[in-house]
């Protein structure tokens, strides 16, 4: 008896503690996740090194460690962000850059719960792991074997990144839709493997186009970036406190949200060739006004 009036004193107060909402506490450690990416790639050394200056091992004073000024350190920075984000190309890179890693990121972490609804691993014997070290493996030559195409990338980068992309997205569409493990096995090699090849192609032309004490910055706030969208994309699509929908039309906006990028950047890219086009046309028509 005193075991049940216990259980009754405890009870409803433990059932209120248990319906506390759920769909919040994931706020916090993936705001914490982002600051960490960030603050990760931009290596924020002064105090430390500062500490290392005065310390025993080079015994310096306060007068020789120059101080940091924190409101010049943050205005540099923004000046180094408005510098670097101002050119076109490295802004088109960057931004694919940021919405393919969050679209990625968000297949990869869902994509077991979709093999589990088209093949319950109860019931069948799956090769998920198998799968995974596959399309690893053909990921990396597909990277190693990008080095060897020849290819302006800067005429036709964007249109690259919108083709590529669009069959992410149909590789995406096929997981989705035919309820094949098989086929959604090769779907996922296939997504995998171009992901890893663009993402590659994109991390060297954004590095081709920045200074070496900039890399940190970029390629910081650019991870920033796609782990903010993926919060986002997360709250909306996956969370009950959100749509909370379920696995298979998930994947669905999935490939739609890949479908999106293919579609923005054939547009810009189409303009860009169109653009350079002109200009070309424009250059021998100068020379020969100018010719006495």
């Amino acid at each position: 008896m005193l075991q049940a009036a216990l259980g009754d004193v405890h009870g409803p107060s433990h059932r209120v503690m248990s319906r506390a909402p759920r769909g919040r506490r994931w706020v916090l450690p993936t705001a914490l996740l982002c600051l960490y990416g960030f603050l990760a790639s931009l290596r924020p050394s002064e105090p430390f090194l500062t500490r290392y200056l005065l310390g025993p091992d080079k015994n310096l004073t306060e007068t020789q460690v120059p101080k940091v000024d924190i409101l010049k350190v943050l205005r540099e920075l923004w000046q180094d962000f408005l510098q670097c984000y101002s050119s076109r190309p490295m802004l088109c890179w960057s931004v694919w850059w940021a919405f393919s890693t969050c679209g990625y990121f968000q297949v990869i972490n869902y994509t077991q719960g979709l093999w589990e609804m088209v093949l319950p691993s109860q019931r069948f014997e799956i090769y998920n792991g198998g799968v995974e070290a596959v399309s690893t493996l053909l990921g990396a030559v597909a990277v190693f074997a990008v080095g060897y195409i020849k290819v302006s990338w800067a005429t036709w980068g964007e249109v690259a990144l919108a083709l590529f992309s669009l069959f992410i997205a149909a590789a995406v569409y096929v997981m989705d839709t035919v309820r094949n493990i098989w086929l959604c096995y090769a779907s996922y090699v296939i997504f995998r493997i171009v992901y890893m090849l663009l993402i590659t192609i994109a991390t060297f032309q954004i590095a081709t186009n920045l200074s070496m004490e900039r890399y940190a910055l970029v390629f910081g706030i650019n991870t920033f970036i796609a782990l903010a969208l993926q919060t986002l994309l997360t709250l909306i699509v996956v969370d009950s406190s959100g749509l909370g929908l379920n696995i298979f039309t998930q994947f669905m906006i999935y490939a739609s949200y890949f479908a999106a990028i293919s579609l923005v950047f054939l547009v810009s890219g189409i303009y860009s060739i169109m653009k350079n086009y002109r200009r070309q046309e424009e250059m021998p028509s100068r020379s020969t006004t100018s010719s006495p």
